[in-house]
Order: structure tokens, then C-alpha cells, then sequence
């Protein structure tokens, strides 16, 4: 089999590929600054004719899977495959792979950098201290950057997956109290599933961690995030197309809740409308980062290549990492 990489991946990875599949070639999008458009896939892939493709942030549209049916497999190094026309790819049998929870670690660790930041006012406090604002013996900064411990806080989840569920574990021994609304996961008898509404009026930091699905487009609207506490922090790390943007917008504008920490925004780069809220004295905002340490692609080498292992060598076809189910139902009844 000849497989086409162009998803970052480290040697030892490819040497596994290489040692139970056999060709590999690898051109990776990162030297070229940007994924691969759908035009430039096509004409790499009449170039190379592989078996199969690797990919991470590529176009792989329809146009693409359809002037390719040889390919055996499509692995999409991602949380979701949303680049990828899973639909295509199901019709003509071919099995598409993905790697969940590959940036749940560093996700995880700017939620409690970033909550932590605000909680304690420590940007302000620090721009206070560059613009030379302390002054000889006084106790300013003591009084006006006192802020809160993350200890004690209840924290809610929109979406209870792998990422929420990481959180969660890494805050228990704050300890912080932790409840969720998913409908996909059972009761927990260590956190406590409750409904939507109550996740938002009674945490004291919401923070949303669901994929973008037709349920969940706009699912966060401002009826939601006005029942908050008005110390309560808002977070989203996951998608902003869940939230509505307006929503967010007044309640920050008018001050009804502490503040938010977000790195998605509707438009990527920002529109005037996303910049209104970025601006805003209380949003730590950071550019779409939370996922992006050099680990997470360790791990998303690692998770595609044991799918991959367990399908073609174990031939276990239950795994996780298969994106679309269906095939089973359709193609390998």
C-alpha cells in the first residue's frame, strides 16, 4: 500500500507506517504555510497515486475522494473530521479514520492557565506594573488586583467528552465541584449531570466543549448565558458557531456576568463585531491556540497509527477512531 502523508508526522511514526504498509510519501502543508487547497490536492494526487491519504487540515472535498477511488483510507489527524466529505467517502467505501481527544491535554491546560489568569486579574495587574503605575510605599496593587481562587468554584460543562472530562479530573482535588450537561453521557458518580439551564444558573464558570453539529449551531443563545451569576466566568474553547454571538456580546457590554475567555470567534481573522468582544477589559482572548502545543501532534500520530494497527492488523472494526459508523452497516454487514 502507498500512503500519502501530509499531516505533520514525526520519522518514528512514518517508519511505522513504512514497516506495515510500505510506501509512504510525505509532504506535509506546514513548509507550505497553509493546508492544501482542493485544487493542489487533486493535482498531487493524480502525481502520486497513493492508497491511501493522510491529512490534517486539507481540503478533501467531494471533487477530491471522487477522483480518487482507489484510496483504501482516508485518516484525518483532527479532533473531528470536518475538512473531509465523510458522506463521499461512506458511499463509496472508504473508511475514514480521525484522532478524538488529540489536543484534550493542551486544551485542558489553557482552560486552567487562562481561568486562573482571570480569576486573579493578573493581566491587569501585570500592564499596571509595565506602565510604572506602583508607587513608592503604597499598597495599590494589594487592593485593586485581589482576586479569587479557583478552589471551591463550581464548574459546568457543555458537552462531557474527553476534553471536559480531563478538566475535570485535573481540578477534582482543587477541589471544584464539577456538573455537566450531556445527553451522550451517563451519570457520573463523581460529577453531576443536570440539565442545560441549571449548568448556566447555578456554575460559577461555564465552559463549552461541544462539537459543531445541527443541534448544537446557535444551541448557547443569550437567553442561556443571561441566567448566569453575575461573577460567573464564560468559556469557550471548543466552537464559536455553538454560541450566539450577539448573546455574548450584550451580557459582556452590559456586565451581566464577570467575564469570558475564548479562543474562537465567528470569523477567523475577526470581524469588527468579534473585535468588540476581544476588546473588552474582562475576555482573555487568544487566536484559535488552545489546541496548538508540538505534543498534540505527537499524540495525533500516535492515536491514527494504533487505529490504523487495530483495523488492518488486529482486524478490530469497532474502533473509536472510525468517522463514519455507517460504513459498517453499509459496506461490511
Amino acid at each position: 500500500m502507498k500512503i500519502f502523508v501530509t499531516a505533520p508526522y514525526h520519522e518514528q511514526g512514518l517508519q511505522t507506517l513504512r514497516r506495515q504498509f510500505g510506501e509512504v510519501i510525505y509532504q506535509p502543508w506546514k513548509p507550505h504555510g497553509r493546508a492544501f487547497n482542493e485544487a493542489e490536492l487533486l493535482t498531487m494526487l493524480q502525481a502520486a497515486q497513493p492508497d491511501a491519504l493522510i491529512t490534517e487540515h486539507d481540503q478533501v472535498t467531494e471533487k477530491v475522494i471522487t477522483a480518487n477511488p482507489q484510496l483504501q483510507f482516508i485518516g484525518v489527524c483532527r479532533g473531528t473530521p470536518s475538512n473531509v466529505a465523510v458522506a463521499t467517502a461512506t458511499a463509496m467505501g472508504i473508511p475514514v479514520f480521525f484522532t478524538p481527544a488529540r489536543n484534550a491535554q493542551a486544551v485542558a491546560e489553557l482552560f486552567l492557565s487562562n481561568v486562573i489568569l482571570l480569576l486573579r486579574q493578573t493581566m491587569p495587574a501585570m500592564q499596571w506594573l509595565k506602565d510604572r503605575q506602583w508607587q513608592a510605599g503604597a499598597h495599590d496593587s494589594y487592593l485593586y488586583f485581589k482576586g479569587n481562587e479557583l478552589a471551591g468554584k463550581t464548574i459546568g460543562m457543555i458537552g462531557f467528552g474527553a476534553i471536559g472530562q480531563l478538566i475535570a479530573r485535573m481540578v477534582k482535588d482543587f477541589p471544584c465541584p464539577i456538573q455537566f450537561y450531556d445527553p451522550y453521557v451517563p451519570e457520573q458518580g463523581t460529577y453531576r449531570k443536570t440539565t442545560l439551564e441549571d449548568v448556566f444558573a447555578s456554575s460559577d464558570i461555564v465552559s463549552v466543549h461541544l462539537p459543531v453539529t445541527s443541534a448544537t449551531k446557535g444551541m448557547i443563545n443569550g437567553q442561556l448565558l443571561k441566567m448566569m451569576k453575575k461573577d460567573a466566568i464564560f468559556i469557550n474553547t471548543a466552537r464559536s458557531a455553538v454560541v450566539q454571538r450577539e448573546g455574548l456580546l450584550e451580557v459582556l457590554e452590559k456586565k451581566l456576568i464577570r467575564g469570558a475567555i475564548l479562543d474562537v470567534f465567528d470569523n477567523e481573522p475577526p470581524d469588527e463585531l468579534d473585535y468588540r468582544i476581544i476588546d473588552m477589559p474582562h475576555v482573555i482572548a487568544t487566536p484559535h491556540i488552545a489546541g496548538a502545543t508540538f505534543e498534540v501532534e505527537d499524540h495525533h500520530v500516535n492515536i491514527m497509527n494504533r487505529a490504523l494497527l487495530q483495523w488492518y492488523a488486529q482486524d478490530n472494526k469497532q474502533i473509536a477512531e472510525l468517522a463514519n459508523k455507517d460504513l459498517l452497516k453499509v459496506h461490511m454487514p
